[in-house]
């Protein structure tokens, strides 16, 4: 089965998530709104032209700076944002609102790819399903994505789909070279078997497969306490064939070499980016393939 059309010329696209997030990613101290535009508009240079997001970055925030970039820009784009079931969002009613709201942050009266994050008791699934539905029937969603559901939740979405004749176009799930367990649970395999595009959030695992921290230099905050200088020091090996890989192709940095692995298997990474120097670097790693 092929593609949805709006993925079809897609290799890689953009996370928002450090976009107004100053706890995890230091927004305000490294990197501000104008770092930002010149990321989007890089990004764009370089056509690259899928932005996703999320109602929950930053309570909006990263909605409303891609909203305010994307109308300054004559470029066109592909967005994609998300819902969050809380378990306090009792009804579909909460997924017509929290998708009104996106729309109004985003400047939009249509989202090209709506997604449900992973479902959280007490609502059932198909309550979403179907209210997200509605929403492509009424023109405000294009095409209906999920986010970070194991298999059993795919495959219950496949079928209650298909039931109102619907196509689920992406599962957005974690993956990166430390994080491989989509190959190995049966969620790559039944996406491609569907047609489903698997779009790689954390491609680089929150920076890490970028090559420039160690035990010695380690990063900082959350991400500080989230890898430890062991569990940098055991990955010190793949940092260093990651380097020598791009250094036989072109001089391809290590992240480059991360991000067109993902892309050789099928799936579209999304790096974030802070600023315009990483979205250049993002580009890099694509119009080639690694052996």
């Amino acid at each position: 089965m092929d593609k949805h059309p709006i993925f079809a010329n897609i290799e890689i696209g953009v996370g928002t998530w450090p976009w107004g997030d100053k706890l995890f990613w230091g927004y305000g101290r490294n990197y501000k709104d104008s770092d930002l535009k010149a990321a989007f508009h890089e990004s764009l240079s370089s056509n690259i032209i899928f932005f996703d997001t999320d109602e929950v970055y930053s309570q909006g925030h990263a909605e409303r700076l891609l909203g305010k970039f994307q109308t300054q820009s004559e470029q066109p784009t592909i967005i994609g944002t998300k819902f969050m079931p809380y378990p306090w969002r009792l009804t579909k009613h909460s997924l017509f609102r929290a998708l009104k709201g996106s729309l109004s942050r985003l400047g939009r009266t249509c989202v090209d790819l709506y997604q449900v994050h992973k479902p959280i008791p007490p609502i059932p699934l198909e309550v979403w399903l179907d209210a997200i539905i509605d929403c492509t029937q009424s023109g405000m969603v294009n095409s209906i994505g999920v986010s970070d559901f194991d298999l059993k939740q795919l495959e219950s979405t496949l079928v209650h789909l298909s039931k109102r004749f619907q196509r689920l176009t992406s599962d957005q799930v974690e993956f990166n070279l430390l994080n491989k367990k989509v190959e190995k649970n049966g969620i790559l395999s039944l996406c491609s078997q569907e047609g489903i595009v698997v779009i790689a959030h954390s491609p680089l695992a929150k920076g890490i497969l970028t090559g420039k921290y160690s035990p010695e230099n380690p990063p900082g905050g959350i991400r500080g306490r989230e890898f430890s200088l062991r569990y940098l020091e055991n990955i010190r090996p793949l940092l260093t064939s990651l380097k020598k890989m791009g250094a036989s192709h072109d001089g391809k940095s290590a992240a480059q070499v991360a991000l067109n692995w993902i892309i050789c298997k099928g799936v579209i990474p999304i790096p974030g980016v802070k600023n315009a120097q990483q979205a250049h670097q993002n580009s890099g790693a694509t119009g080639w393939r690694l052996t």
